[in-house]
């Protein structure tokens, strides 16, 4: 009985904390009650099926709660690398916003409760939609199955190798943004100089006043062309996920 429970903490402890941070599961927009059933009967079935091998009755209460610690921390470290990777869409968002002169625009996120930018917003929600359709929540689950196969409850995670996938889910991150925002970006270039020719050949004219309107007209623009070009990211972050995390 008492390993048993000790079992169930631990996957209880590795699974809430990876909920806690990871994107759709811990947004504030689903309610809390919610949240703990879902963690109860996802750690219970966990539990069932995953092998445990410590002997409780030899655990002693202080061996116990930095066993407890151990699996918060890779829980913890499992959802701020998805959580990082889901950012690129609105990472990438937010470069086209400051090139349409929208940097200072605030919206509140329906998802989140915090305040954020319109387009970035809307790049998130769509790339939600898509990747919903496409099951990416069941991913979610693998990574906690394939998480016990890397690191078996009441295994100590190694330190080096979880902050080298933070790290490198931050280089993805920056990397797949620029790569989804660089054709919205050269269109952008493209603007610019064709106003310095404007400026050039018409020194009578307001830049300035004519730029604003063609800027955010241009983004708007280029944003409905591109906006496959988020639906197949879909797909790259299930690899960048396979790659990066240590499970």
């Amino acid at each position: 009985m008492i390993e048993q429970l000790l079992c169930f903490m631990m996957v209880l402890t590795r699974i809430s904390a990876f909920f806690l941070i990871v994107p759709i599961f811990g947004w504030k927009a689903i309610p809390a009650r919610i949240k703990v059933a879902m963690t109860l009967l996802i750690a219970l079935f966990f539990s069932i099926i995953i092998p445990f091998r410590i002997d409780a009755e030899r655990v002693s209460a202080l061996e116990a709660i930095l066993l407890l610690a151990n699996e918060a921390t890779y829980g913890l470290a499992l959802g701020l690398i998805v959580n990082v990777l889901f950012a690129t869409v609105k990472f990438s968002g937010r470069f086209i916003e400051r090139q349409m002169g929208m940097a200072m625009a605030n919206v509140l996120d329906p998802l989140t409760g915090e305040r954020a930018q319109p387009l970035s917003s809307l790049f998130e929600m769509i790339f939600i939609i898509i990747f919903l359709c496409a099951n990416g929540h069941h991913m979610f689950l693998l990574i906690i199955s394939r998480s016990y196969e890397a690191f078996p409850a009441g295994s100590i995670p190694t330190i080096a190798v979880l902050s080298d996938g933070v790290i490198k889910a931050g280089s993805a991150m920056f990397i797949a943004g620029l790569k989804i925002a660089a054709p919205m970006l050269a269109a952008f270039i493209l603007l610019l100089i064709v106003l310095a020719v404007f400026a050039r050949v018409v020194p009578e004219m307001n830049i300035l006043f004519i730029s604003l309107p063609m800027r955010i007209g241009m983004g708007l623009l280029m944003t409905v062309i591109f906006l496959p070009l988020i639906g197949s990211f879909v797909t790259e972050f299930a690899d960048l996920m396979n790659k990066i995390l240590p499970v």
